[in-house]
């Protein structure tokens, strides 16, 4: 094997190019799905609302009259452009929806990822170093019960017996006070609150977040704790472990500084799979909190069968997850060269 073959620069150019039929499979499949139900997405949409000469003046201007073929091109070259279409039953791109609405989503997901790994990496490291004991199969326990309760369960589980004792909010990203203080700059409430430098409106906005972040980390931090468990199972068991703690090192010496580390290497690999488990988390998260993200919005445009802001949606969740897919496989090659080869 060459040594270029297993050159940083040559890795990220594959994984780049892999985008591309990643991509296309994509957006192909999104397309035909959309496409698979009876009757045009406009009639859906619209039908019984227009009469029949406006809903034919709409379907022209959606260029659903147009062969399949020419509208598949048409659906290709706008996203090529970032033009995701506009909804159906309001009028609006789809791409002003996802500003608009984008950001709860964004703060929800990246929260709710911290709590995973807040809960998950830390009892997994635990489970591990203590191997069939009591904790262990507590924490084991904990981990599977936690991934298989659906979100929306756990959601109100949370709001029956944990909001009413703590005095949490059980719904909406903030109080209509904040709402009307905190200025828009960045479309991201959490940050918007920080930048306008008010005590009470940061706590405010931490509070509502605080319910939703919970259930949906804890509903993944299950995968966490049983990936890292292996790993440093695995890892105790090898050459070099065994080595250093017969040179008389500490074996919690040996864990931080060799065990914990390589048994996070396949966390990272694992964190770009969890984006789209987040994602569609979210959805389940957004609905049950009435929390105002595009899951939420996603639902709303579902039960309104308007099939073009589903169709944007979910193209635009598709490439978030395959961006972030790209970004953690280069991440995990610079953290361990033997990926790349």
């Amino acid at each position: 094997m060459s040594a270029s073959s297993g050159s940083l620069p040559r890795y990220i150019v594959q994984r780049l190019l892999l985008v591309i039929p990643m991509m296309w499979i994509l957006m192909t499949m999104v397309f035909l799905l959309m496409r698979v139900a009876p009757g045009d997405p406009i009639s859906a949409a619209l039908g019984g609302k227009l009469s029949p000469q406006a809903l034919a003046a709409a379907k022209h201007r959606a260029g659903l009259d147009k062969p399949l073929i020419v509208q598949y091109w048409d659906y290709l070259s706008s996203v090529l452009h970032l033009n995701f279409g506009t909804t159906f039953t309001d009028n609006q791109p789809v791409i002003d929806v996802v500003r608009d609405n984008g950001g709860a989503t964004v703060s929800l997901t990246l929260a709710a990822f911290i709590v995973a790994l807040l809960l998950g990496i830390p009892l997994g490291l635990l489970a591990g170093r203590l191997r069939d004991t009591f904790p262990d199969v507590v924490i084991r326990i904990f981990g599977i019960v936690t991934y298989a309760t659906p979100i929306f369960f756990s959601g109100l589980l949370l709001q029956i017996f944990v909001a009413p004792h703590l005095g949490l909010p059980t719904g909406g990203e903030a109080s209509p006070e904040t709402l009307f203080i905190v200025p828009e700059r960045t479309h991201i409430l959490l940050i918007d609150a920080f930048l306008s430098g008010d005590p009470a409106s940061i706590g405010d906005v931490l509070k509502h977040i605080a319910l939703p972040a919970l259930t949906l980390g804890v509903g993944i931090c299950g995968v966490f704790i049983r990936l890292v468990r292996v790993n440093i199972l695995q890892t105790v068991q090898s050459d070099y472990v065994e080595a250093a703690q017969a040179r008389g090192i500490a074996r919690g010496k040996v864990m931080r500084n060799h065990a914990l580390r390589n048994a996070l290497v396949p966390v990272i690999t694992v964190i770009g799979l969890q984006v789209a488990l987040l994602l569609s988390g979210a959805v389940l998260t957004e609905t049950t909190f009435n929390w105002p993200g595009l899951g939420q919005k996603l639902v709303q445009y579902i039960l309104g069968r308007d099939y073009g802001a589903v169709q944007g949606i979910i193209t635009i969740f598709a490439l978030v997850v395959i961006v972030v897919s790209v970004l953690i496989d280069i991440v995990n090659a610079l953290i361990d060269p033997r990926v790349r080869f």
